[in-house]
């Protein structure tokens, strides 16, 4: 999923489901689940897929030949309050003073113009589908676009002070390939923004991210669940510090959007991190501090035998 959209083409867009008891159709699912273990939470771990929480059974393709198809009215589609809107509320980030940033998972480059008129001087792309790039690449906004995955992008390692990833992480099975390529490619003292679909949203809408194909089926695109916790342990785990984090609610401004989503008023739908990799003196510092903490344990593990 890349952005939320003006029409029923919507990866957000709840169940068409009469009343507000229907609403929690989904979180009633997932109690079932884990209690009979037929789910487990415990963060990195676990593989949520979506069919869990899904209520509309429609055929699913992959992310590929999903958003190959979707390009030709997916510009005409997309909501900034899913995801630009987030990312103007973002005061941690230093958009003007960033000279070099990777957009990873770019899609048709609505993320990277936002971040040329932010003011970053420089801005490559990413993304896995060559129909999305070519609407990209017409906008002569990015340096340099790349066809790869955002895991393994083949980018200079090191190279940027920003690296960006906008509403994709719900489509990747796992979170630690993404944040530890943002951090290869990430400078010390660099930036990672992360902005994806509330998980909270999808498990209560109950929908994958989808859109109308050419003859008029509706077709999912593949769909996980991630956890905030799963994306804390994740960046962790890289070596990144967090620094900022912002969720969208659904509010008037959404309502004024979608005036049939009363009933998921206040619900979340959207969040950003900002996460900073240190730099390389502050990466050794704790490096020491945590080898003192170690030696402080064990020489009272010793002293207590």
């Amino acid at each position: 999923m890349r952005k939320a959209l003006r029409s029923s083409r919507c990866r957000c867009e709840p169940g068409r489901r009469g009343g507000r008891s229907r609403a929690w159709a989904a979180p009633d699912r997932l109690v079932d689940l884990v209690r009979h273990k037929t789910l487990a939470f415990t963060p990195g771990s676990t593989v949520i897929g979506f069919s869990a929480f899904d209520t509309r059974g429609y055929r699913t393709v992959d992310v590929r030949s999903g958003y190959g198809e979707w390009v030709a009215t997916y510009e005409r589609t997309v909501e900034n309050a899913m995801d630009i809107e987030l990312l103007e509320t973002l005061r941690k980030v230093p958009w003007r003073r960033l000279r070099r940033a990777a957009d990873l998972g770019c899609g048709t480059g609505r993320t990277g113009a936002w971040l040329r008129l932010a003011g970053v001087s420089s801005v490559d792309g990413v993304d896995l589908t060559p129909e999305m790039l070519a609407v990209a690449r017409s906008k002569g906004v990015y340096q340099r676009l790349v066809e790869a995955d955002v895991s393994s992008t083949g980018l200079e390692a090191g190279a940027y002070e920003l690296v960006v990833a906008c509403l994709i992480d719900e489509h990747l099975r796992g979170l630690q390939p993404l944040y530890r390529e943002a951090w290869r490619l990430a400078r010390p003292g660099g930036s990672l923004v992360l902005v994806g679909y509330h998980p909270h949203f999808i498990m209560a809408a109950g929908m994958p991210t989808h859109f109308n194909s050419r003859s008029g089926e509706p077709l999912a695109i593949e769909t996980y669940v991630h956890p905030l916790s799963e994306h804390v342990t994740a960046a962790l785990s890289a070596g990144w510090v967090l620094v900022e984090m912002q969720e969208r609610f659904i509010d008037d401004a959404w309502l004024a959007l979608k005036p049939t989503w009363g009933r998921f008023r206040n619900y979340p739908i959207s969040m950003a991190f900002a996460w900073q990799k240190p730099e390389a003196g502050a990466v050794a510092k704790r490096g020491h501090a945590s080898r003192r903490r170690n030696d402080k344990t064990t020489n009272k593990t010793n002293s207590s035998l």
